[in-house]
């Protein structure tokens, strides 16, 4: 089997998997959601998924030099934090929390990739094992049931992770500032560093700002509840998997 293939075919049957679990009706049949987590806000959600976290095919194929460039950034963080010691601006401003701040963001950035990094998991089952495409839910859901365990639950830990960041104002605020930052320096060394490398930080900057006005619809305690809503799913969705 074609692995470019079968990850093609993994990506269209998980982005199907998303939008069969989030869909509002149903949702609300099992879980006692506040009347203010309505259909608007659990559609809001699942777009954002399907657009930010888990993109098409075609919307792919753009972000991929965006989506390998950021890893290189995860991997090799010195590279963006010697930029930022350059900021007398930010030094002051934030002082000794600036390397806090930094590796806050650098968390967010590593946990929405954690979806990519799961996706390519199963795609490694799949060719190991021979289960050939298409992958409709009862597929997946048999391809996830092959993987470690504690590789799913750092899935899911990466999710709750990425949105308890994004729920933080205070936080977020200051890394989308650092993330603009390092932008703008990029752009002024075109010899130093490359498009990709500021599409890269740019897709980063727009998920986590897309995130941020998702949660902002709600109130703070009903920001809470949707992350923890979003985890329950995700846990309970894995139970059924490994109990059947």
């Amino acid at each position: 089997m074609n692995r470019s293939k079968v990850l093609e075919e993994i990506i269209k049957g998980y982005r199907n998997v998303i939008l069969e679990r989030y869909q509002y009706k149903s949702l609300i049949e099992e879980y006692p959601l506040p009347t203010t987590i309505n259909k608007d806000i659990v559609n809001g959600l699942r777009n954002y998924f399907l657009t930010y976290v888990y993109p098409d095919l075609k919307r792919r194929e753009e972000l991929n030099e965006a989506f390998n460039t950021l890893d290189v950034f995860i991997k090799q963080p010195e590279k963006l934090f010697n930029i930022v010691l350059e900021s007398f601006k930010l030094l002051f401003t934030h002082g000794k929390h600036l390397p806090k701040i930094f590796t806050s963001g650098l968390k967010a950035m590593k946990s929405f990739r954690g979806a990519t990094k799961f996706e390519n998991a199963l795609v490694d089952i799949a060719l190991h094992k021979k289960i050939e495409p298409p992958y409709k839910t009862d597929k997946i859901n048999e391809l996830i049931k092959l993987l470690p365990y504690s590789e799913i639950e750092e899935f899911v830990l990466s999710t709750e992770a990425f949105f308890n960041i994004v729920h933080d104002k205070i936080l977020v605020e200051k890394i989308k500032e650092i993330i603009a930052f390092l932008i703008k320096k990029m752009k002024n060394k075109p010899n130093v560093f490359s498009k990709k490398e500021i599409n890269g930080l740019q897709l980063a900057l727009t998920t986590i700002s897309e995130g941020e006005k998702m949660l902002n619809k709600l109130t703070e305690k009903d920001q809470k509840i949707l992350i923890e809503f979003v985890v329950q799913i995700e846990n309970d969705n894995l139970k059924n998997i490994f109990n059947n």
